[in-house]
């Protein structure tokens, strides 16, 4: 098999050699090198990436076995199903940074919901969806159900008949996840579209609030879905923007250690990408270093940070890891090519 059979996977062996490059070429071998040998891979996604597009190589990751488990805001989650079901009533806005109040206002009125160059739109997604989601949160109350903030989502998207899809089935990677049952938590899953609706629901009595789970349910949930994903040689961290979605799940190593006093494997990879730079303070958290600190890694654990935008670096790893998973035998020489 020639290496032209693997051009993403060979663009970046020949051409990142340096900085942000090098160590997005760094992740990638180390990432293969993990789930190739059987390692499992966690990923904590952030930021828009959902509105941004990033199922169209999240998705095909999800079936290839490439991606294990999932931390995700409640924005991402449920922006995933409204791409599948309103994809074509999207307006995309590539002279937004030129905008002034006013054309922003006039986006308003037209009943679209702006993130950053693309928009949502409200009747084709958020109601379109409500419409779907509501009556399971009040048959829920009626019968006392409690379930997980993803569970509803995941009940929603397979209850879908094919003739709802506007967007790329193949595309959906909260589709694609819920098809495979993959482990998923949602922290914070209150600062989002939906959770705002499901807390109107609560306000006007029509919706118990307990009928979701808590965020302490999902971490004591966390532990035993860390422990079967860790089982072998171990669960790797793969770190899309910062805040909430990767400082909780990062966390159940050492609470397991500590809290539960179980014994517990550290994280066997970790990868982050943030476009804000890694700092004191920072939205993006500090350095992987001081992670070893709080028991999260070790010195021994594979760490890399990519400072770089997400929407540009994550599609690129995810495609040569897929031109990886494909021919294993052809990237194990083009590798071994350009390591010697």
């Amino acid at each position: 098999m020639s290496a032209s059979s693997l051009p993403v996977l060979e663009f970046v062996l020949a051409n990142y050699k340096n900085f942000n490059a090098r160590a997005t070429r760094d992740s990638l071998l180390s990432y293969w090198d993990h789930v190739s040998g059987g390692g499992r891979m966690f990923w904590s996604v952030a930021g828009a990436m959902s509105s941004a597009q990033l199922g169209i190589t999240l998705a095909p990751a999800i079936r290839a076995g490439l991606i294990h488990g999932l931390s995700v805001t409640g924005a991402n989650l449920e922006e995933s199903l409204f791409r599948l079901v309103a994809h074509s009533a999207y307006k995309d806005f590539p002279e937004y940074r030129y905008f002034s109040k006013q054309e922003d206002t006039k986006i308003l009125e037209q009943r679209m919901r702006r993130v950053t160059d693309t928009s949502i739109p409200e009747d084709e997604a958020f109601r379109a969806v409500e419409k779907i989601i509501v009556p399971m949160w009040k048959k829920a109350t009626e019968k006392g159900e409690r379930r997980f903030w993803h569970e509803y989502f995941y009940e929603c998207i397979l209850a879908l008949e094919p003739s709802a899809f506007e967007g790329d089935p193949e595309a959906c990677w909260l589709l694609e996840a819920a098809r495979r049952k993959l482990p998923i938590v949602v922290p914070g899953y209150e600062d989002s579209t939906f959770g705002n609706i499901f807390a109107s629901y609560v306000k006007t009595g029509e919706c118990n609030a307990s009928i979701v789970k808590s965020g302490i349910e999902y971490m004591a949930d966390f532990y035993d879905r860390y422990e079967e994903l860790s089982a072998g040689p171990g669960v790797g961290f793969f770190q899309i923007g910062g805040g909430i979605a990767g400082d909780f799940p990062i966390c159940v190593v050492p609470s397991t250690k500590y809290d539960l006093q179980k014994p517990v494997k550290p994280w066997a990879y970790f990868c982050q990408i943030s476009d804000s730079t890694t700092s004191y303070g920072s939205y993006s958290g500090a350095t992987p270093n001081e992670k070893i600190t709080w028991d999260k890694l070790t010195e021994t654990t594979p760490m890399f940070v990519i400072e770089s935008d997400a929407t540009i670096v994550a599609p690129l790893i995810l495609s040569a890891l897929l031109e990886c998973q494909r021919q294993p035998e052809a990237a194990k020489a083009l590798i071994a090519k350009h390591r010697g």
